[in-house]
């Protein structure tokens, strides 16, 4: 009994120092990729996220940083896109996340086929929305014709 108590003990002083360790280790892991610790190019191609940024985990941070050093090389208009897109997602609820990230892991699991035929119908989609945003901008900038007077 009094050997079992002992290496109990010894097991215990081998263990605490790894788990104190580790527990320090993953406190940095929490603070990797600190908004401040980003570089000013970083924190400007990211500045949409800057709200949230302390929200997101490790993982999240660590991909958008990754997009952030990959940004200089996008032509620009890929450049425009992806600044459009952080926004929209910036301004996206938790909820509205949660289902967009869901949709995603969904469709992602579709067979080829069925992923062309959702990107299909959500560029028909785009088009009829285009298409009614110009034909409101026209209806809306066409001069007011005066009513008939009654003679």
């Amino acid at each position: 009994m009094a050997k079992t108590l002992v290496a109990l003990i010894v097991a215990l002083c081998l263990a605490c120092p790894v788990a104190a360790a580790q527990s320090k280790a993953g406190s940095k892991k929490t603070a990797k990729h600190a908004w401040t610790e980003l570089t000013a190019a970083q924190r400007q191609v990211l500045a949409p996220l800057v709200v949230e940024w302390e929200e997101l985990d490790t993982t999240r941070r660590k991909k958008w940083v990754t997009i952030a050093d990959r940004y200089p090389k996008m032509k620009p208009q890929e450049q425009q896109r992806l600044q459009e897109r952080m926004k929209a997602w910036a301004a996206l609820t938790p909820e509205q996340r949660r289902a967009a990230r869901e949709k995603y892991q969904t469709v992602k699991k579709l067979p080829p086929e069925k992923r062309q035929d959702v990107r299909l119908k959500w560029q028909q989609y785009q088009k009829s929305l285009a298409t009614q945003d110009e034909t409101l901008g026209n209806a809306l900038s066409a001069p007011a014709t005066p009513p008939a007077s009654a003679n």
